[in-house]
């Protein structure tokens, strides 16, 4: 535990009144302004692919037979495979889902978007050799998430349109349904048309399946969701665990399989650290947990091969166990 390719060069061009109307209705569906009054506890659950959702899974199940259940905390942050956990959360228990992955057949690596899968828009190993470029090109975070948008929905354009369609069938399998809890979930996202940042909820009239099928969106192994034809993408390129939605929370929880680090020029903030900071400015008391070696050892050199879900579930439930005294007097 611890406290492009040439596409991405140009953007989509928009009018006047195309900016206005894009404004409009994102201040209808984004969830930023509705953030509750800050209480007690916050859970956050940050990306990491197949394996790191289910080390997540992996953690909270092995919290929660030691004695600490964390899953029904006054807001959970939701974000890329992150926002599958905290969808998954809301009916089912994390020790069921963990059941559920030691249980499973073993995958076959040739299935969508898995390890040499040629996905909507060719392998998937070209992911992040091309978001590296668009990093690279990009001024900062806002210019970053508009290349990376206008890049996608390019490479998008030149599918058969199919892909985002099967990815929502794919992210429906793993939810328990298309209905938000009551409690508050916040589900982070970015709008691939305009860059700008999305935080969805209950009142944001998307389904639950839709706003997860929208920030696990990566853009490049799988295209931007569409919901009602507007287009997002993985909330992690609003702000890397997006911790900073838990402003005012006096206990803040943070899951990363990525254990904080970032690809992302420092001086962006995007990273863990800078909100981590923020919130203790704030008053919030954070407590993180990283991937231990066992952990890391399970994830491998490819995060997004589903063959790594077991090993990566057994390693966090260790963590969880062994976690679990400590972080009992930080959340009771």
């Amino acid at each position: 535990m611890n406290s492009t390719s040439s596409s991405a060069q140009h953007l989509p061009s928009t009018t006047a009144s195309d900016r206005s109307r894009s404004h409009d209705d994102q201040a209808q569906v984004d969830a930023t302004h509705r953030i509750p009054v800050p209480g007690e506890r916050a859970l956050v659950l940050h990306g990491g692919g197949s394996a790191g959702n289910a080390w997540e899974i992996g953690v909270l199940a092995g919290l929660l037979d030691a004695g600490l259940d964390v899953t029904a905390p006054d807001l959970t942050v939701g974000t890329s495979a992150g926002a599958t956990v905290a969808a998954q959360l809301t009916t089912t228990t994390p020790t069921d889902l963990l059941a559920a992955i030691l249980s499973a057949a073993p995958p076959q690596r040739t299935g969508a978007f898995g390890r040499g899968a040629p996905g909507p828009f060719g392998p998937v190993a070209n992911h992040m050799e091309v978001t590296d470029r668009i990093i690279a090109a990009a001024e900062d975070a806002a210019d970053m998430r508009r290349r990376m948008g206008a890049a996608a929905l390019d490479l998008d354009a030149t599918s058969d349109g199919s892909g985002a369609a099967r990815w929502r069938t794919t992210v429906a399998a793993r939810l328990p349904g298309a209905h938000w809890p009551e409690r508050t979930v916040l589900i982070t996202a970015v709008d691939a048309r305009t860059g700008e940042p999305v935080v969805l909820d209950r009142f944001s009239g998307v389904d639950l399946v839709d706003a997860v099928a929208a920030s696990t969106s990566n853009g490049f192994g799988v295209p931007p969701a569409d919901i009602g034809g507007r287009r997002y993408l993985d909330g992690g390129y609003r702000r890397n665990e997006n911790a900073d939605l838990a402003a005012g929370y006096a206990r803040v929880l943070v899951l990363s399989p990525f254990g904080g680090r970032t690809r992302h020029p420092l001086e962006w903030g995007m990273q863990l650290a800078a909100q981590i900071d923020e919130l203790r400015a704030g008053g919030s008391s954070v407590e993180t947990v990283f991937p231990d070696d066992a952990a890391l050892t399970a994830f491998g050199t490819n995060m997004m091969d589903l063959s790594t879900r077991p090993p990566a579930a057994r390693a966090g439930y260790d963590q969880g166990s062994a976690l679990a005294e400590q972080l009992t007097a930080f959340w009771r």
